[in-house]
């Protein structure tokens, strides 16, 4: 078994003060940097990944994703402008450091684009291509948002053929009740929940 890590869209706008923000967004940066910081040093019953991964929403000109100017978006298949390409929405949280990703999958530069099986690394990798020649059998699922791009991000694995474990203390959720949704969907997919217990709480977190 070789397992790697996906951390979904750890990004500025899915933060407090986001242009998408998601409540807990920083506190998801900040546990998420803990725990690679402990899998970095070798601590003991740190994670066993081969590796760590990432994705990000990477917007240039999403088409209708986002609202059109003047028009109040839906929140379902329209939403406020967010990750754009040249912004400091679309970096990553200053909670993480993105120093420890083996690689960075980009995606909907002019589409929408949930899961991170959608993105590529800017020479055109795309994720499932690239755990497979890694080796990877295994991902752990993490990040935000857990009713969007965590879930579809933690079943396009399935479908690719991933064994795949939900990391859910070190996700953040839209709504409780979309939330609740996702997770039983993941389920009924085969999505395992917490299954290796890797995540211990940090005595404090960070400022959002």
């Amino acid at each position: 078994m070789t397992r790697a890590l996906i951390v979904v869209d750890v990004q500025n706008d899915f933060c407090e003060g986001g242009s998408l923000a998601v409540a807990g967004g920083a506190r998801v940066a900040h546990d998420v940097a803990q725990l690679l910081r402990r899998w970095q040093r070798k601590d003991e019953g740190a994670p066993q990944w081969s590796h760590v991964v990432a994705t990000k929403d990477h917007h240039i000109n999403p088409g209708s994703h986002w609202a059109a100017h003047n028009t109040k978006p839906d929140f379902v298949s329209s939403w406020p402008v967010h990750c754009r390409v040249g912004t400091t929405g679309e970096a990553f949280h200053p909670n993480l450091d993105p120093a420890p990703f083996h690689a960075i999958f980009l995606k909907g530069a002019h589409e929408a684009a949930y899961s991170g099986f959608e993105g590529a690394t800017t020479d055109g990798k795309r994720l499932a291509d690239w755990l497979r020649e890694n080796g990877v059998t295994h991902v752990d699922v993490c990040g935000i948002a857990t009713d969007y791009c965590v879930r579809a991000t933690a079943l396009d694995a399935r479908a690719a053929g991933f064994e795949v474990n939900l990391l859910t203390q070190l996700c953040a959720g839209v709504a409780p009740e979309s939330s609740a949704a996702a997770l039983a969907e993941m389920a009924a997919a085969g999505v395992t929940a917490d299954a290796a217990a890797p995540h211990e709480p940090a005595p404090e977190h960070a400022d959002a």
